[in-house]
């Protein structure tokens, strides 16, 4: 009854998605993610001397609405390179390719920092779930379920030993 209950009210979606994104996407890139920078740093010594951006920056806009192309959602940002792939045997699929995009982000002085970006994907579930008359969410339960994943996702990401200092989560409204 009571799994019914929550499932009529739809409290389990973002909580499910949080999961997921760290077990199945998260846990198994943000390892790497440091590795990649480090790599990037040694062969162009001259874009990444700020070790504190040696991080995956997720963003997580509050409502959801996530763009497929980062430099077009924002004229501060642009694409450098993409770093080095990382290939895994995953679900049946052989050598399925990881990878993370570079950019260069300048700030209010004008500042170049050098960081790789993305949003967090699930989000986008989010959304539809919130166009689609199936879900039937509103948008007031989709800036609910954001909330939540953004809490849910940092409190699991601040207990994983293997995701330490590899990320940083950027919600916004």
């Amino acid at each position: 009854e009571m799994s019914e209950m929550s499932e009529r009210s739809k409290q389990n979606v973002a909580h499910g998605l949080a999961w997921s994104y760290y077990v199945g996407y998260l846990k198994i890139v943000l390892p790497w993610v440091k590795k990649s920078m480090e790599e990037f740093s040694r062969a162009n010594p001259n874009l990444l001397a700020c070790r504190k951006t040696w991080k995956l920056h997720i963003l997580i806009p509050l409502s959801c609405d996530v763009c497929d192309d980062l430099e077009k959602a924002d004229s501060n940002i642009q694409y450098v390179t993409d770093l080095t792939e990382t290939t895994l045997t995953r679900a049946g699929t052989k050598k399925r390719v990881y990878k993370h995009s570079l950019y260069a982000i300048k700030d209010e002085e004008n500042q170049l920092w050098h960081c790789a970006v993305e949003y967090a994907t699930p989000l986008q579930s989010l959304y539809a779930m919130s166009q689609d008359e199936c879900a039937a969410f509103s948008r007031e339960e989709r800036l609910e379920q954001a909330k939540l994943f953004y809490r849910t996702l940092e409190e699991i990401l601040k207990g994983s030993k293997e995701c330490a200092d590899a990320y940083r989560l950027i919600a916004y409204e």
